[in-house]
C-alpha cells in the first residue's frame, strides 16, 4: 500500500509546492494583510482625524480649501489696460484657440473700420477648419497607408480626425487662405455652439473613409486612384458641414456704423478676401511661438510632427525659452499695446467667483495634511499639466521696478465667468501653468529672433507636450 501511495502523494506536494511558489512569486508588490496593518498604524499615529473626515466628507474640497489668506491680498489694479472687444462665448465648443485669435485682431479691426462693435465670424472660419483637418485627416492615412493598424503614429492619427482643437497658426492660416467675414455675414447655428454630435458624426464618416481606403491599398490601387477617391469622400463632409453650419459665402455686403456719428453707416460689398485685406490692413506683425518646456533644452528651436490643420502649411515651430524670459517678452508686447495670445493649464487653481489664477488659492495641502507639490517639469512629463486652453493677455500690473506682478486675461467662457468675462492671474500662476505665447517677432533680442533662422529639432507627435499642443481646445 504504500509503495503504491507514494508517487500521488509525492506527485500532490510537488503540485503544492509549486502553487506555493507561483504565489510568493505573484505576490510580489501586492497589498498583503501585513502591509495593511502598517498603513492603519501610521493613519493611528497622525493622532484624531475625525474633523478632517467630518469636513471632507460633508462639503465640496474646493470650497472647504479655499484660501481666503490668498483672496484677500487680491486686487484689480492695472498699470496697463488695452482695448479690448466684446466678450466673447465658444460655449460648448473647443474652440477656444480661434476665439483667443479673435480677440487678438478684433481691436485692430474695429479700428481700421472705425465702428465701435465687431466680431469675426467664428462659425465661417470654423467651416473651413473642418474641412481642412478632414483633408488633412484623409491624406495621412494615405501616407501612412504601409503601417500597421497598432503603429504608434498611425494610432494617434485616427484618435482624433475631426476634433476642435487648434493652435495659433490654425486661425492665421485659415485667414490667410479663406479671408475673414463679419458675424453677421455667417452667424453661429445650434451645431456650431455645441460640437459634440457634429464631431462624432463626421468622425464616423472619416474613420469609415480611413478603413476604406487602406483596403483600396491592399487591393493594389495606386496613390493617385486612393487621391480621387479622397476627393469623393471630402465631397460628402463638405455636404455635412454645410447642413449643419450653413454653406460658407463667397461674398456678402456689410453694413457698419462710424464711431463718428457724422458719418453715415456703411454699406458695402465684399469677398472673404477683399474683407480681410481692408479690416487688418497691410501691416501686420510677425508672429512666432515661443514655449516654456522645462523637459527639453531652453534655447532650442523645435518643430512637432504633424502639427498642422492644411496640407499645404509647415507644420509648427516653436523656440524654447526660461519662463522668465518668455514672460518679459509678453510684458514688451503688452508695453508695446499689442494684446498677447498665449496657452495654458486653465484647469489648474483658478477661482471663477472672484477671476482669479494664483498659486494657491485652494490649500489642498492644509486640508488634507498632505503635500500636493510636483515640479514644472515633472508635471508635464506625467501629465498633470496640459496646454490645454488658449487665452488673450489684455493687460499687466507692474510692480515699482517695472517687473510684472500680475496680469489681465480675456477669456472666451462669457461675461457670467471670472470678473465679466475677464480673469486676474497672478505671477506665480504665469511661472506654473502657461506654457507658451504668441509674440511679434520684432520684439525679441537678436539671438533669440536669429534662432528662428536655424533648422529646428524634430519632435515625436507623442511627445506628452507637444501631443497635448494638437487637441489645444
Amino acid at each position: 500500500m504504500r509503495t503504491t501511495q507514494t508517487p500521488f502523494v509525492c506527485l500532490i506536494s510537488s503540485a503544492l509546492f509549486l502553487c506555493f511558489l507561483t504565489g510568493s512569486l505573484m505576490a510580489q508588490g501586492s497589498l498583503d494583510q501585513s502591509l495593511l496593518d502598517q498603513f492603519e498604524k501610521d493613519y493611528q499615529q497622525k493622532g484624531d482625524q475625525q474633523s478632517i473626515i467630518n469636513s471632507v466628507a460633508n462639503n465640496d474640497i474646493k470650497s472647504l480649501s479655499l484660501n481666503r489668506e490668498r483672496l484677500a491680498g487680491h486686487d484689480q489694479f492695472l498699470s496697463v489696460r488695452l482695448d479690448g472687444s466684446s466678450i466673447v462665448n465658444q460655449k460648448s465648443s473647443g474652440r477656444c484657440w480661434m476665439f483667443a485669435g479673435v480677440n487678438v485682431f478684433a481691436p485692430k479691426i474695429i479700428t481700421m473700420l472705425e465702428t465701435a462693435e465687431f466680431e469675426i465670424s467664428e462659425p465661417y472660419l470654423t467651416f473651413w477648419d473642418k474641412m481642412e483637418k478632414g483633408n488633412y485627416f484623409l491624406e495621412e492615412i494615405i501616407r501612412t497607408r504601409t503601417s500597421k493598424l497598432d503603429n504608434r503614429e498611425l494610432d494617434i492619427i485616427i484618435d482624433s480626425p475631426f476634433g476642435d482643437g487648434g493652435w495659433w497658426h490654425y486661425f492665421t492660416d485659415l485667414i490667410d487662405k479663406y479671408g475673414l467675414v463679419p458675424l453677421s455675414a455667417m452667424p453661429e447655428t445650434k451645431q456650431s455652439t455645441k460640437t459634440g454630435m457634429i464631431n462624432k458624426l463626421a468622425t464616423t464618416k472619416l474613420r469609415a473613409f480611413a478603413a476604406e481606403l487602406r483596403r483600396l491599398h491592399n487591393e493594389d490601387k495606386t496613390e493617385a486612384e486612393l487621391r480621387n477617391r479622397k476627393k469623393e469622400m471630402m465631397s460628402d463632409i463638405y455636404r455635412l458641414l454645410v447642413y449643419n453650419y450653413g454653406p460658407p459665402p463667397s461674398e456678402f455686403e456689410f453694413r457698419y456704423e462710424s464711431t463718428d456719428s457724422t458719418i453715415e453707416p456703411s454699406f458695402k460689398h465684399y469677398t472673404p478676401k477683399s474683407f480681410r485685406d481692408e479690416a487688418l490692413g497691410t501691416e501686420n506683425p510677425e508672429y512666432v511661438a515661443i514655449i516654456n518646456n522645462p523637459t527639453r533644452d531652453y534655447n532650442r528651436l523645435y518643430q512637432i510632427e504633424t502639427s498642422r490643420n492644411l496640407v499645404e502649411k509647415p507644420d509648427l515651430t516653436l523656440l524654447n525659452l526660461p519662463i522668465e524670459k518668455l514672460k518679459g517678452y509678453c510684458l514688451k508686447a503688452i508695453l508695446d499695446s499689442q494684446a498677447v495670445w498665449f496657452s495654458c493649464d486653465v484647469g489648474e487653481e483658478n477661482y471663477s467667483d472672484s477671476g482669479i489664477f494664483a498659486v494657491g488659492v485652494y490649500d489642498y495641502e492644509r486640508t488634507f495634511k498632505m503635500d500636493f507639490g510636483m515640479s514644472k517639469a515633472d508635471r508635464i512629463d506625467y501629465k498633470e499639466v496640459t496646454p490645454n486652453h488658449a487665452m488673450v493677455l489684455m493687460g499687466v500690473d507692474t510692480t515699482d521696478s517695472g517687473e510684472s506682478r500680475k496680469w489681465l486675461v480675456e477669456n472666451s467662457w462669457g461675461t457670467k465667468r471670472g470678473v465679466d468675462g475677464y480673469w486676474y492671474m497672478y505671477d506665480d500662476w504665469f511661472d506654473e501653468y502657461v506654457l507658451m505665447a504668441i509674440v511679434d517677432k520684432r520684439l525679441l533680442d537678436d539671438k533669440d529672433s536669429r534662432m528662428f533662422d536655424e533648422t529646428p529639432e524634430r519632435v515625436p507627435m507623442w511627445d506628452p507636450f507637444f501631443l497635448a499642443l494638437r487637441n489645444l481646445r
